[in-house]
């Protein structure tokens, strides 16, 4: 039987599934990884950590479910203290790494019932809660399959339901979607919306900016192994200051968009305090005002009295994409380069 945890042993508030404080990770070469990472995740919560390649975000998350010890800092999850109690923190929580953990030859119940005596699901209870799950993740029809016949979005719905089997409280959720098309990936997020919605807290770390903004309740942006910003997807939106003129020209080249900004930037038109960032697109640049609507013709006016050929432009809200170029400090070629992928797609360099 799982020991239920004992708040004055882990100091523990029972209001957070996830308490983390001061996580460092340096690696034997000197490297820092992860500096200073603290997090506190209430119960229940739908949590998304950005981050491109290399930032941090699978270390953080090893380090949450036990599978790396920190250099510094404490960890406690669902009331459990990872160093001193890892074994009930690990029997509490589901792990979806980024690779799925199905075996191929088994079939896809086989696999299910595997990962309920792993995970110590009674047997009286196993039959009833594989049906359950595949109910869940639509996977009733394939019941008998090979799991090596499945398709990857059929994979990853498997991989889901196994890291279910045993009711976790916790579930985390490492890139769950990386690599999948556009129409298993919505499937997916529909099944992570449903676990959120009866109860389970969710730890999701993803490059799909678009992801995060559908899912996420709470975000935070880690960048180069520090947390640069905290908030709900609206929050950290306002953080940009503004709508986003969005322009398209004849010539898109790096000459002409420098061109292009020189010449806002020198006009008399813009209040300097009014840009918040001009960042290059793949097919001309875009501007991020505080009154980008009230300004936007008379800039597109002003470029063209100076010979700039607009082929194109529209006024929008800003996005999580917009948030991290602007925090990061970024062009979008540079996003392309870290692999953050805006509006779930990746971007070529």
């Amino acid at each position: 039987m799982q020991r239920q945890p004992n708040s004055t042993e882990t100091g523990s508030s029972p209001a957070f599934a996830i308490e983390a404080t001061n996580l460092g990770v340096t690696y034997s070469n000197g490297t820092e990884a992860v500096k200073d990472v603290s997090l506190e995740i209430p119960k229940g919560e739908f949590f998304g950590f950005l981050g491109a390649n290399g930032a941090g975000k699978t270390t953080t998350i090893k380090m949450l479910t036990t599978l790396l010890r920190p250099t510094t800092g404490q960890i406690s999850v669902n009331g459990y203290n990872a160093e001193t109690d890892p074994r009930s923190v690990r029997e509490s929580i589901g792990y979806m790494a980024q690779e799925t953990s199905i075996d191929p030859v088994l079939t896809v119940r086989e696999n299910l019932n595997f990962a309920c005596r792993a995970y110590g699901v009674p047997s009286a209870k196993r039959g009833a809660r594989i049906d359950d799950l595949l109910e869940l993740v639509g996977l009733e029809s394939k019941t008998a399959d090979r799991a090596g016949m499945l398709s990857g979005g059929q994979k990853k719905r498997l991989d889901v339901a196994m890291t279910l089997v045993h009711h976790p409280p916790i579930v985390f959720l490492d890139e769950p979607t990386t690599g999948l098309d556009p129409a298993a990936r919505n499937r997916l997020w529909e099944y992570f919306r449903e676990i959120n919605r009866q109860g389970t807290t969710v730890f999701l770390t993803t490059q799909y900016l678009e992801e995060a903004d559908a899912l996420c309740s709470d975000l935070a942006l880690i960048l180069d192994g520090e947390i640069v910003a905290t908030g709900s997807p609206a929050e950290l939106k306002a953080q940009v200051g503004g709508d986003v003129l969005e322009i398209s020209l004849d010539d898109p080249s790096e000459t002409a968009v420098e061109h292009a900004r020189a010449i806002i930037e020198d006009s008399e038109v813009v209040a300097s305090d009014e840009i918040e960032s001009i960042q290059p697109t793949e097919d001309g640049f875009s501007v991020t005002a505080t009154h980008a609507r009230r300004i936007g013709t008379t800039l597109l006016v002003r470029l063209t009295e100076s010979g700039v050929t607009i082929t194109g432009f529209n006024i929008r809200s800003p996005t999580l994409d917009d948030v991290f170029l602007t925090l990061a400090g970024e062009s979008k070629n540079d996003a392309a380069d870290r692999e953050i992928r805006p509006n779930g797609h990746r971007m070529e360099a």
